[in-house]
């Protein structure tokens, strides 16, 4: 799913009209390696994000939220410095680069005009944001590359700045003329797969585009040059050169792929090669397209790179647990079986008579058994028939103990694991730092994390204190969704009314969702997209016709002791439906 140079080109030509001349009000990091700019321009405010993540490098227009730091970083505050309250004057892209020039205007330390650069190299692992004077030697970079990391182009502050190197073995296929192009065409090996063929000789274009111009000439993805015939020959030429026109003159079609749901793959063009096994949908701007495909997989991202030490906490106590459960079942399996220490027993002290000290086995007839079978006793060597008889109703008392303990625990183990797959829930819906420090309060007043000694005089750190997230039906009703544990608590136990409704997935981990009546029956489209947030907002946000139980908050209660997150609810209903991100997104109050 790389952002290839021709996708880029529709990106870059997407943005002219909207950043050109538009001014840097405030500058965010809320990433190591991302960049947004809140711009005022004519056409409104706009967030413009500048990614040098080696994943997925870019540049566009964003909605998505993004918590920022509470301390920004270095590059954060050396942009700020630089470039608050300057002008972007051009946005350009060389012909069939992944590279991106942003033309910049700010004041200096004295006063005068000045006219920096940023440049996003958008190029995979080797991506980088880099800020450069008018003169073209580097301010600093997102990511400084010294010469034992790349001999032949370090990146570092002082340094002039110099294009990455251009590849002599490939052609901007831009420059070529339709005579050109049809000459190189006619020179290629006639066992040369097409695809490989424009990969080897044109820069700029993905495996994924090359593939889609030969099945839309073709028919096929793995079509050879030597199976066309003239006609085919004339087809493939004509598909190529109006795709290069429509790259030239910026007639491009954002689209992406999606399987079950699944954000798989995006491109500049309308996708056909992969037939009903996925489905293509188009997009009104790359922009929306881009924020569709990456929000689920960088919050994802940032939740695993924030959360590590967390999410291995509780990775840790939950498989610890999980094992202990494991083996208090075995346990419990075998303390079942105890009635028969007691038949043994009993057949001992009933046979007495005929026993001697010293034998290995007692075979007798059991007077339990419906049919009268005999069995066959062991017996220790060292002890008295009597002795034996009374090891034998020790073990069934031991056992009868155990069972009633085992049941106990097993009863606390499965409500720890419970509450355990709750908070990995929360942490995997986290939205930043602030929900983790919630989350790790939680964990340390239940007990799983140690909490931090504050000596010498110093403060104990402020509790974080959040709210649940707010969303507003179509039909206006308030609804609003916990976090975590600790607020699923405070929003069903404290804050709603008993007549108000009352969400959540059924036997499914996920939050508590609360429909606010105000006394009044709630319409059928509320109640629906409360059911759907419940879902979204669960483990089965992936899935489909999840069960969703809703009931008024008097029905619903927290048993004494119980973990947090934690309620009973009787006289319920249940609904049916899909979970839905982007109507989540619609509904959701900014």
């Amino acid at each position: 799913m790389p952002l290839d140079a021709a996708t880029l080109t529709g990106v870059v030509n997407e943005l002219r009209p909207v950043v050109e001349n538009a001014k840097i009000d405030k500058i965010f990091q809320p990433a190591k390696d991302e960049i947004i700019f809140q711009l005022r321009s004519p056409k409104g405010n706009v967030k413009l994000l500048l990614t040098a993540n080696p994943s997925h490098p870019r540049i566009q227009l964003t909605e998505s939220r993004r918590e920022n730091p509470a301390t920004p970083p270095m590059f954060c505050m050396l942009l700020r410095k630089h470039l608050t309250n300057g002008r972007i004057l051009s946005i350009a892209q060389p012909s069939m680069e992944r590279l991106v020039d942003l033309e910049l205007e700010a004041l200096n330390e004295l006063g005068d005009r000045v006219r920096p650069h940023l440049i996003l190299e958008a190029m995979g692992r080797r991506a980088n944001l880099i800020l450069a004077a008018e003169d073209g030697h580097i301010i600093d970079c997102i990511h400084r590359i010294d010469a034992e990391m790349s001999e032949l182009r370090p990146v570092l502050p002082g340094m002039l700045y110099r294009l990455p190197p251009v590849r002599e073995d490939k052609q901007n296929p831009l420059e070529l003329t339709r005579e050109e192009l049809t000459a190189l065409f006619y020179s290629a090996p006639a066992e040369r797969k097409l695809t490989d063929w424009m990969l080897d000789h044109f820069s700029g274009l993905s495996p994924l585009v090359c593939r889609e111009l030969v099945c839309q000439a073709t028919d096929g993805v793995d079509t050879r040059v030597s199976q066309l015939s003239p006609c085919g020959n004339s087809t493939f030429l004509d598909t190529l050169w109006g795709f290069l026109e429509n790259v030239r003159e910026g007639r491009l079609t954002p689209c992406a792929l999606y399987q079950k749901g699944n954000p798989k793959d995006f491109s500049c063009l309308y996708l056909y090669q992969y037939g009903l096994s996925m489905e293509c949908r188009k997009y009104a701007t790359f922009s929306h397209l881009l924020d569709d495909f990456y929000a689920q997989r960088e919050q994802a991202e940032r939740i695993r790179a924030k959360g590590q030490e967390l999410l291995k906490t509780l990775t840790n106590a939950r498989d610890r647990t999980a094992r202990k459960i494991a083996n208090q079942e075995k346990e419990k399996a075998a303390a079942e079986n105890r009635e028969q220490y007691r038949i043994y027993g009993d057949l001992i002290t009933s046979n007495l008579w005929q026993m001697t000290r010293g034998e290995k086995t007692l075979t007798c007839d059991n007077f339990y058994d419906p049919e009268y079978k005999k069995v066959t006793i062991p017996l220790d060597m060292l002890l008295t028939p009597q002795q034996n008889a009374a090891k034998y109703y020790k073990k069934y008392t031991k056992a009868k103990t155990a069972d009633k303990i085992l049941t106990e625990q097993l009863d606390k183990g499965r409500k720890e694991l419970d509450y355990l797959e709750s908070v990995l829930e929360a942490v995997s819906r986290a939205e930043g730092e602030k929900d983790l420090a919630e989350i790790r309060q939680e964990l340390e007043d239940t007990g799983y994390i140690r909490k931090k000694k504050t000596g010498n005089g110093k403060k104990a750190p402020k509790r974080v204190k959040s709210g649940p997230m707010e969303f507003v039906s179509s039909t206006g009703m308030r609804i609003s969704v916990g976090r975590n544990n600790t607020q699923n608590d405070q929003l069903t136990c404290k804050l709603a009314d008993r007549r108000d409704l009352w969400f959540h997935t059924q036997n499914i981990h996920g939050a508590h969702v609360i429909l606010w009546c105000d006394g009044q029956q709630p319409d059928l489209q509320s109640v629906t997209e409360a059911a759907v947030l419940a879902a979204t907002y669960s483990q089965s946000s992936g899935g489909s016709h999840v069960p969703v139980d809703y009931t008024n908050v008097k029905y619903v209660r927290k048993p004494g002791g119980a973990r947090p997150g934690m309620v009973i609810y009787t006289t319920y209903q249940t609904a049916w439906v899909d979970p839905d991100r982007k109507l989540a997104e619609q509904l959701r109050v900014k």
